[in-house]
């Protein structure tokens, strides 16, 4: 596992977590892996638009960071799964408001509304359910 993945000092916690993190397409790979374990034809799947060499390299970049867990099995055909470790659960937990706010602020047609303002739209009489 690395501890750097880069030269130099990181500037705060979410440097060091960007690091990890950033590309177009962990992200999409970490939330796959929170629903179950995956081979990697089903992580493809799961993440459209994704390449096979782009998914392999950012699944061994994440099995480096100690985020992702690659296991074979000794069968015939040949049988590997990925999950994520404790260290990618707690990493997913962390992404967790940041896709609220995602589908609060930029998801169009999914605005997420706390309980007490949906009482009020509703008192105001513009609730459209």
């Amino acid at each position: 596992m690395r501890a750097v993945r880069r030269p130099g000092a990181y500037v705060c916690g979410i440097d060091a977590a960007m690091d990890v993190i950033g590309g177009k397409w962990k992200v999409l790979i970490l939330w796959a892996l929170d629903e179950k374990p995956c081979r990697f034809g089903e992580l493809r799947r799961a993440v459209p638009g994704v390449t096979e060499k782009v998914l392999s390299s950012h699944l061994k970049e994440l099995e480096d960071d100690g985020i992702v867990r690659r296991e074979e099995y000794a069968e015939v055909p040949p049988r590997v799964e990925y999950s994520l470790t404790p260290r990618g659960a707690a990493l997913n937990e962390a992404l967790e408001p940041l896709g609220a706010w995602g589908r609060e602020h930029v998801q169009p047609g999914a605005p997420v509304r706390s309980p007490g303002a949906r009482a009020e739209v509703a008192m105001a009489g513009n609730d459209p359910l």
